[in-house]
This record gives structure tokens, sequence and C-alpha cells, in this order.
């Protein structure tokens, strides 16, 4: 059976446009995956690499105008500059890593509402009620924001530090268990192609 660790950050638009199309592709292949949220701006300072506030300004316009034709060509609300943006994203991925390790509910559109909440309905994901309706909609024990933040917070710094080591740079990132890695949103069709074994 393939496997697929998937790194990716609650900050970022291009996770959020990423939509559920990994979940739909792991059904379709008998996939398994383990989420693994992690600090992304903590690991762009373990690399040397600047902050998406410290880019040059010609690759910021760039990275505007390129969501805005992703929004459009996916059909899916975002907003380019959202009011609670950047957020401290450590708890929403507490939850995630809680919600992982208990099981039960949803955890691909747990994931995905809590990206949509930043970047189409303009909410707090650092806050506890946001969370917490997340967590519900898709399943788990709203409670799961509270008891699981000691293990969460430890598998989410553990998180930082496996993607370091095995290369990863950005969010959504991909690595098969055959340590094919694919980055982007835009390589879900790659990796779909790669699972079906015509790459």
């Amino acid at each position: 059976m393939a496997h697929i660790d998937y790194f990716f950050s609650l900050l970022s638009p291009f996770t959020y446009l990423a939509g559920t199309r990994l979940e739909k592709i792991a059904a379709k292949h008998g996939a398994t995956v383990a989420y693994k949220p992690f600090d992304i701006l903590a690991l762009y300072d373990r690399l040397g690499a600047p902050r998406p506030a410290d880019r040059p300004q010609g690759r910021k316009d760039y990275r505007l105008q390129e969501l805005r034709r992703l929004s459009q060509k996916s059909g899916m609300e975002l907003h380019l500059q959202p009011a609670f943006w950047p957020v401290n994203a450590a708890p929403a991925s507490y939850a995630v890593i809680a919600a992982q390790k208990a099981g039960g509910g949803d955890l691909g559109a747990l994931v995905h509402s809590l990206l949509r909440a930043t970047w189409a309905e303009e909410k707090d994901i650092s806050d506890d009620a946001v969370i917490n309706a997340c967590l519900k909609a898709a399943g788990f024990d709203p409670s799961l924001s509270f008891t699981g933040l000691l293990s969460g917070a430890e598998s989410y710094a553990a998180n930082l530090e496996e993607a370091f080591a095995r290369g990863v740079f950005g969010s959504p990132f991909y690595i098969t268990d055959r340590d094919e890695r694919f980055w982007g949103q835009d390589r879900l069709e790659d990796l779909d192609l790669y699972l079906s074994g015509k790459l």
C-alpha cells in the first residue's frame, strides 16, 4: 500500500487551493496519508530563505497575481489579503495533530476547513471557537483543541525537524514512501500519475 507524508502549513494559500484533491488521490490509489503540519516561517529561517514579507517586491506582486489566477481557475473563493494573516497557526495545528491521533473524523475535511476559514471566510484560526467549530464539523470531539495541546506542541516541533531533515522547503509538500517528492498544489496531478505508475 502506498503512503504519503503530507507536510503543510495552515498559513499557506497554496495549501488551501489544493482543496481536498490529495484525499481523492489517496483514496483512488488506496494510499495512507500522514498529516504533518509544521511552522513554515521557522523553516524559512532554518533554510536562510526570506519570509513572504521580506521577499523582493517583484516576487510579492507575482505571488498575488498567481493566487488570483489559481483562485479563478479552481473556482475557490480566496481573499488575497485576509483579515487574519499572518496568524499564529500553532493552536490549529495542534488540533489537527490531536485529531489525527484520536481518529473518528474526516482529517482532510478538518484541514481544509481551517484553511478555508482563513482564506475564504476571514476567520481567526488561533481562536478556540473557530478551531472547535472546525473540529466538530469534521466529526471530531471539539475538546481536542484543549486536551491535545501538550502532545500537539511536541509533534508540531518534531514535524519541523523532520521537514528540514527530509528536504521540505515549502507548502504543500508531499513525500511518498519511496521518497518521491512533490512540491505545490500544482503537482498533485503528477503525484496521481506517479502513484498510477505513469511517472
